[in-house]
């Protein structure tokens, strides 16, 4: 019984399988990560993808399935001339989320270690994917330094082991893929531009195309191996076109008017750095081949662009991947680019092919896919599926373009009047929404005293990673050499040792403890009523909650959002990695009405209460961003007070951002976070630069939980 469902029968994601074949084609790519919701067959496609890959030779017994013409970098070797040789399928090898570093690079091997005193490596996950397929399912869940190795060794084409005594250098050239959910978390710019290949995929929106993917998914489901055999054709065909653009690629030409057209494509784009062109200029070659052809051609250059580009256009996480089709079409134009420079006795047009290629093929000719496989890349029409930045629900009567000079109410704040700009009183349920300014660096908010939750970089923690402060019996994410040996010394002489090897036994293990970062829940508690609808003030507020967002994306932070106006609070935002999707709601978050401060409150307790049951490692941050008032419901002070003296007996770490403004000020948000035993931080100086500046006037005053 097959496996895996077949390559060949996956319908609806042409990008997806023809970024996949081409980094088949051609390794050096650099990988493909596929980005899009749950349930759009990536992990199907991925799976199989190997079958049908054609066979490679390896020498037989070799741990580092060393190609026989090419077996320098295995630490088996060397081998005979006359090594016997073997056959064997493409491997496809899973990293799971929670693998360890000695795990995907291997370590010493500890049984030989005890039982001989021999000092072996035993290879990793990297070794076993060598001339295969790494597989990676939810690689933005994945450990910053996991990542790192990754995508170094596909970079590079080999790794390098330096621990646990062992020093060993062997090739592990693979094609890396990644798959992941934006909704759970974006990577971090710098790794995501290592990728060579970005797809976004999505669900179809055409019922007959999703009639037809139930409909092949229940019959596969019903009776995988008539299923299987039903494409067992297209299949083989796949394997040997697969087969034919392997051999081809190295036979393509990219000559200078490629070469020439694909940088000014990419320097019309923006991107950093100089990988983009590599990559895209990989890619063309593959496509090129990919099609039987000998020399790239504009639309092997247009596919290429848009599997390499997107991603790399983007500035900071809150932006959207994607690209310009119709200017990419502009800098292509109608010419197809030269496939060799000009000789000084030829004419401009002298030796060019015009539509028809050197191999004899009829130019833009393309075969015809089989079941499954990706169409030709011709510049047609492709579905937009980035998600749209403004919700269906937002009203189209906002005032987000008015003049930021507008006039405001910003100088008086009436405690007992809930008011919008121009002093106006606000319905219970209408709402205005302003947009936030540009974000800052802000100053760091920590949670005190030491956790053990995920490696991050926010709060002081006991991690896998960081500053080695002692060690613990066991093993644990790594063997402490030293330690292990300090704890076996004192017992030689018990164990009959009298010169010769250290005697080791599995209870002289030690692992290091080591203090690093962690990551935080951040939950961002935010008062939308009407005292703090005036335009300037909410944009000031917005503009500081974005910068604090931002902040939690590169300190790997989960984040939440929690809103309250009228006279209740929602959570516009459970607990989530992807916090550009918290911006967003952010930006469309409307103001006005009363101000529910302690439902507010016991929103914020509640998700904090479930996101412990589910994580109980991973500490939490409330961000209460308020003025502190409180007008809804019977006798809202005295409630609000109380409610925020039982959040605080629940140990939650809280920082009070103030946003009151104006020349007269109540401090009621300061009142809050004493009864809330919080940090308490006015909203104008969120700011990292506005720290400085108060530390250089001697006037900074730090509380719990605010650096």
């Amino acid at each position: 019984m097959p496996q895996h469902y077949p390559f060949t029968a996956v319908v609806g994601s042409d990008d997806m399988t023809l970024a996949l074949l081409l980094t088949t084609v051609s390794p050096e790519i650099g990988g493909v990560l596929v980005r899009g919701e749950k349930g759009t067959a990536k992990s199907t496609a991925v799976r199989a993808l190997a079958a049908v890959l054609p066979p490679i030779d390896v020498v037989a017994g070799d741990r580092f399935s060393s190609d026989p013409r090419d077996a320098g970098l295995s630490p088996d070797g060397p081998f005979a001339a006359d090594a016997s040789v073997e056959t064997r399928p493409v491997r496809l090898v899973e990293l799971p989320v929670g693998a360890t570093e000695d795990r995907l690079l291997g370590s010493l091997h500890l049984e030989k270690a005890l039982s001989s005193g021999v000092a072996e490596y035993e290879p990793g996950l990297l070794a076993r994917a060598h001339r295969g397929i790494l597989y990676v399912d939810e690689v933005n869940l994945l450990h910053d330094h996991l990542v790192d190795l990754l995508l170094d060794a596909a970079a590079m084409g080999r790794a390098t082991v330096e621990r646990d005594g062992v020093s060993v250098v062997h090739a592990a050239r693979f094609v890396l893929v990644g798959t992941m959910n934006p909704e759970e978390g974006e990577l971090r710019p710098q790794l995501l531009d290592r990728f060579g290949l970005t797809v976004e995929v999505a669900a179809p929106r055409e019922p007959a195309l999703r009639t037809e993917v139930v409909r092949r998914r229940l019959a596969f489901d019903a009776d995988p191996e008539a299923f299987a055999q039903g494409y067992a054709s297209p299949e083989a065909d796949l394997r040997d076109r697969i087969a034919a653009a392997q051999a081809l690629v190295a036979d393509v030409l990219l000559g200078d008017g490629a070469l020439q057209k694909i940088a000014e494509i990419c320097a019309a784009f923006d991107v950093d750095g100089l990988r983009a062109d590599i990559v895209t200029a990989r890619t063309a070659v593959a496509h090129a081949a990919w099609h039987g052809r000998r020399h790239v051609l504009r639309e092997d250059i247009r596919a290429a662009a848009l599997l390499a580009l997107p991603h790399r256009r983007r500035r900071n996480p809150f932006d959207a991947p994607g690209i310009d089709e119709d200017l990419l079409d502009r800098l292509l134009g109608d010419d197809e680019p030269d496939p060799e420079p000009p000789r000084p006795d030829e004419g401009p047009d002298d030796g060019a092919d015009g539509a028809d290629g050197t191999d004899g093929t009829d130019g833009p000719q393309q075969p015809e896919a089989g079941p499954g496989q990706a169409p030709p890349q011709d510049g047609g029409e492709r579905a937009d599926t980035s998600p749209d930045s403004r919700a269906d629900g937002a009203p189209s009567d906002a005032p987000t373009d008015a003049p930021t000079d507008a006039p405001t109410d910003d100088s008086t704040d009436d405690p007992s009047d809930d008011s919008t700009d121009g002093g106006v009183p606000a319905p219970a349920g209408a709402g205005t929404t302003v947009g936030a300014g540009a974000p800052y660096r802000p100053r760091l908010l920590r949670v005190a005293g030491t956790g053990e939750g995920e490696a991050g970089r926010r709060s002081r923690a006991i991690t896998s990673t960081g500053r080695r402060i002692g060690t613990t019996p066991g093993r644990g994410a790594g063997i402490d050499l030293v330690g292990t040996v300090r704890a076996a010394v004192p017992r030689q002489f018990d164990r009959g040792r009298r010169g010769g090897a250290l005697v080791l036994r599995s209870d002289d293990l030690r692992s290091a403890v080591r203090e690093g970062k962690e990551s935080n829940l951040v939950l961002f508690c935010v008062d939308a009523s009407g005292s703090m609808a005036a335009r300037r003030r909410m944009q000031q507020v917005k503009t500081a909650i974005l910068s604090l967002l931002l902040d939690a994306y590169q300190r790997r932070d989960k984040v939440g959002l929690v809103t309250f106006r009228g006279h209740e609070a929602d959570v516009a935002l459970p607990p989530t990695g992807s916090v550009d999707v918290a911006a967003r709601r952010l930006e469309e978050l409307p103001a006005g009405g009363r101000t529910p401060l302690a439902e507010g409150l016991l929103a914020a307790a509640d998700v904090i209460r479930r996101e412990r049951l589910r994580d109980p490692r991973r500490r939490p941050l409330l961000v209460l961003v308020t003025d502190g008032r409180a007008t809804a419901g019977d006798d809202p002070v005295e409630r609000s007070r109380r409610v925020a003296e039982w959040l605080a007996d629940q140990g939650v770490e809280t920082v009070v951002v103030d946003c009151e403004s104006g020349p007269f000020r109540l401090r009621l948000a300061e009142r809050l976070a004493t009864s809330l035993r919080a940090a308490y931080l006015p909203v104008d100086e969120v700011s990292a630069d506005v720290l400085t500046v108060a530390a250089g006037r001697g006037g900074a005053t730090g509380r719990q939980g605010v650096a």
